[in-house]
């Protein structure tokens, strides 16, 4: 990446479900980040497959389908996969590229030995997820 593991820590903060995690804990995550650049068109996640990464748009568009149907935009700086990333569950979506991308992508099993290191960030996370889920139970009531 251009600024390499700064500007990880740069997207990452402005992430909500890691909003409350502090630099040093945003540094323990850009560190296994890895980037990623997909041509327009590729297929990102697959709805129903099972799926261990979440990803961050560096730069680029993503559009997100449910049940074949275009449910959104994911431009730059926006995210996806957090639930994948959390369970290894089932992804809820299709997600494509609609333009050339460049992507910061983090793993389960990387996100585990984080978690293992550093215990805090869990919580932290929870309460951005907490926050997430609130703003999207406002947006549908």
């Amino acid at each position: 990446m251009r600024d390499g593991r700064k500007e990880r820590e740069q997207l990452l903060e402005k992430v909500s479900m890691f909003s409350a995690c502090n630099k040093k804990e945003l540094a323990k995550l850009a560190s296994v980040a890895q980037e990623r650049r997909v041509d327009s068109g590729a297929v990102l996640t697959e709805e129903g497959a099972p799926g261990d990464e979440f990803f961050v748009v560096a730069e680029g568009l993503a559009r997100a389908s449910i049940g074949g149907r275009e449910v959104g935009s994911i431009p730059a700086g926006s995210f996806f996969g957090e639930l994948s990333l959390l369970d290894q569950g089932p992804r809820t979506a299709t997600v494509t590229a609609e333009l050339p991308s460049r992507l910061v992508v983090i793993n389960a099993r990387d996100f585990g030995r984080v978690i293992d290191e550093v215990p805090a960030i869990s919580l932290k996370i929870m309460k951005g997820l907490a926050t997430r889920i609130r703003t999207a139970d406002q947006d549908w009531g």
